[in-house]
């Protein structure tokens, strides 16, 4: 007996280097949540999604580019969320930790305490920031 191969549901949009990009990515992110039935860590994604896509802007897209989100919804319930951008630099959280009053500086440190996983992928040019969440 063959096992069946469930394939994973994709969407993927593609945002220009603008401000207005981060509310649009995160009404993106909702709505393809509600439509997998899968938004019972919604707040945490969106959470999440505002944040690669801000850094995305702030530290990865040239002048003339954009970025790319695209969510995957895994068969076993693992949403992957994926922010590509074009520009160089190496992300991590920072080191040491910004002080209380600094208004910078915490969204990768978000991005790993909400999420189950979190990394950094390569792609020429530029880079693939990405989180996972268990969500069923």
């Amino acid at each position: 007996m063959n096992a069946q191969t469930q394939h994973p549901h994709t969407r993927q949009a593609f945002y220009r280097r603008d401000r207005r990009s981060v509310r649009l990515a995160r009404k993106f992110a909702w709505q393809t949540l509600t439509d997998w039935a899968a938004a019972e860590r919604g707040e945490d994604v969106l959470l999440c999604v505002s944040e690669l896509a801000t850094n995305a802007l702030l530290h990865g897209v040239p002048a003339g580019r954009g970025f790319l989100l695209r969510l995957v919804l895994h068969a076993e319930g693992a949403l992957r969320v994926e922010v590509h951008d074009s520009g160089p630099g190496e992300v991590g959280c920072p080191d040491p930790v910004p002080d209380a009053d600094a208004e910078h500086g915490r969204g990768l440190l978000l991005v790993a305490a909400l999420a189950d996983k979190w990394g950094v992928g390569e792609r020429n040019p530029g880079k693939i920031v990405w989180c996972e969440f268990l969500v069923k």
